[in-house]
């Protein structure tokens, strides 16, 4: 395969996930570009992520205590989620609110909040299609119900979590939040909506808000991008200069010749191991200096 026929097929998977194309026309086109059914078929095996691929961190790891949760966000409204923390985590421990992806809370955001949970925080990942039922097995369906969301509300669940998590009875933590895709364009809403207690963002390759909501984000950011990612670098890029103008504390990386999703391990031709190391680092290094507890 060639790199113009992945990059073509990978465009217009994007066009597929996040622009409502219609699938008959999707599977057209991608059969054409591929030069064939069985061809399109199998490219599309690569793209897409695998629910199936092995995690990183393992679900009984040790070192960790992970479960499932449930919490009230406010009266009537319930929350559920995934929860990782150190064994001999401080009850006021940081915590990382890890969003995912449009296809909703699966074993890979597990992983991920894991992965937070490794460096010394508690990692909690919400799944926002709690109110309509929470995440299907089937992440077309999910990706469709993502599409629905009311996002005013989506945005104050996540606030009201986020305002919770910094109160006293939430244990007066420090409050970082990092997300995907979707969830970097959560991330940055939050920050929008959070104000101040929110004290650290990273977005990874999220669609950004309106420019002109700038001078209400308080949280510092780490905006983290894909150089091949146009849809949503037509928004992110804007944001970050308005961040900057606005006086705000901003990071933006552009990790060059990747795709959206370079940090998903599960899509084998969207992953690039060496991007998604130093984005990693970058963020466990930035999560650390904001949300120290000394």
């Amino acid at each position: 395969m060639t790199d113009s026929i992945r990059a073509r097929a990978i465009a217009l998977y994007d066009r597929y996930t996040h622009e409502g194309m219609d699938r008959r026309a999707f599977m057209a086109e991608l059969s054409r570009i591929a030069g064939g059914t069985a061809a399109a078929n199998a490219l599309l095996l690569g793209i897409a992520a695998n629910p199936a691929a092995a995690a990183i961190v393992p679900e009984d790891d040790p070192r960790l205590q992970a479960r499932s949760l449930q919490w009230e966000l406010i009266p009537g409204r319930k929350m559920s989620g995934y929860g990782a923390a150190p064994v001999d985590a401080a009850a006021n421990v940081a915590t990382v609110v890890v969003i995912h992806e449009n296809r909703g809370l699966n074993d890979h955001i597990r992983d991920v909040a894991r992965r937070v949970a490794l460096a010394g925080f508690s990692a909690v990942a919400p799944d926002f299609l709690s109110p309509v039922g929470g995440t299907p097995a089937d992440e077309n369906q999910a990706r469709e119900m993502i599409g629905k969301l009311d996002l005013a509300a989506t945005v104050a669940d996540g606030r009201a979590f986020i305002d919770w998590l910094s109160s006293t009875a939430g244990g007066a933590r420090k409050v970082g939040a990092v997300g995907f895709c979707w969830g970097g364009g959560m991330v940055n809403r939050l920050a929008v909506a959070a104000g101040a207690k929110l004290k650290a963002g990273v977005p990874f390759y999220g669609p950004a808000p309106d420019p002109l909501e700038a001078p209400k984000v308080q949280a510092p950011m780490l905006i983290q991008l894909a150089g091949n990612d146009e849809r949503v670098n037509r928004t992110a890029l804007p944001w970050i200069d308005a961040l900057k103008a606005a006086g705000k504390t901003v990071t933006g990386h552009v990790y060059e010749g990747v795709e959206h999703a370079f940090h998903n391990d599960t899509s084998v031709e969207r992953y690039n191991k060496a991007a998604a190391d130093l984005a990693w680092q970058r963020t466990i290094d930035f999560l650390k200096r904001h949300l120290a507890t000394t």
